[in-house]
């Protein structure tokens, strides 16, 4: 199916998030994010013809895109730079699991299910697996806990944000240019009033460009165009193999070994999300 490509692809590109967000934890969070959702939104000029009408939205849908955006990534950057990125980046991947969860009390098409229930504890016990495995249980009476708060607030905003845009009206892909840069322009102020100056070296603004084109850029116009020709739940399922990369990514570019509390934590999450499919399936 269209819409399973085209989810794929921004899963690829999702991927290198994480990676790219701690290769670059030295620049200030709301500086990081502003930079990186500029550079995205240049990505909707060539898709609207160079015709910034094309991005004109009513209010509601704008504010949702701009909360989504800016809100996720923000949160996102946060928990990396306060829990272990590792961890963090599995706890956040908990929201294609909302997806399938949220559906019935988002979408009044989808109908609620009992059987979501236990999918939904098996994919937050993978979360907390995930937490308590680095510190043997200590995770929440350290320094860390602030961080999978962050972590988790990340992924409940971007699964009600993916749901809430199946409620709008009918909008062209090319308007998710207008709420990145706004969100963008957003991150800078606050970066101006409350995050002290920064200077970027050749190699940050290499990365930055990176991040911007792909997982803060590419990667959201191929899932605003799968969202729109696609289930939400299936959708939300093929989402599930974005934590398996980008874990294995961050685990890589850490030079951190393998061990069996993180592989347990992969499965019960993956397998969460395939336990939800199978449910909405059913």
């Amino acid at each position: 199916m269209k819409s399973d490509l085209l989810a794929l692809a921004a899963v690829v590109l999702w991927a290198s998030l994480a990676t790219l967000g701690v290769d670059l934890s030295r620049v200030p969070p709301f500086l990081l994010t502003g930079l990186g959702l500029l550079i995205g939104s240049a990505i909707a000029l060539p898709l609207s013809h160079f015709r910034l009408s094309r991005w004109r939205v009513p209010p509601t849908t704008l504010a949702l895109g701009v909360t989504g955006l800016f809100g996720f990534h923000f949160l996102l950057f946060l928990a990396l730079r306060y829990a272990p990125p590792v961890e963090a980046n599995l706890v956040n991947y908990l929201w294609p699991l909302g997806m399938v969860v949220l559906a019935p009390l988002y979408l009044p098409s989808v109908r609620f299910r009992w059987a979501y229930v236990p999918a939904g504890l098996l994919g937050f016990a993978g979360a907390a697996v995930a937490i308590l495995g680095h510190s043997g249980g200590g995770a929440f009476h350290g320094g860390f806990q602030i961080g999978y708060l962050f972590a988790m607030a990340s992924a409940f905003i971007w699964a009600s944000y993916s749901l809430l845009t199946k409620r709008l009206p009918h909008f062209p892909t090319a308007a998710v240019g207008g709420f990145a840069a706004i969100a963008g322009l957003l991150s800078l102020a606050c970066h101006f009033a409350l995050e002290p100056p920064a200077t970027l070296s050749l190699h940050d603004w290499a990365l930055i460009a990176l991040l911007g084109l792909g997982p803060l850029g590419g990667a959201f116009f191929l899932w605003d165009a799968a969202l729109k020709s696609g289930d939400p739940r299936r959708i939300g399922l093929l989402a599930f193999l974005t934590p398996l990369l980008s874990t294995a990514l961050l685990m890589l570019s850490n030079h951190q070994p393998v061990n069996l509390g993180l592989v347990a934590a992969s499965a019960m999450i993956v397998g969460a999300a395939f336990w939800g499919h199978r449910v909405s399936a059913a």
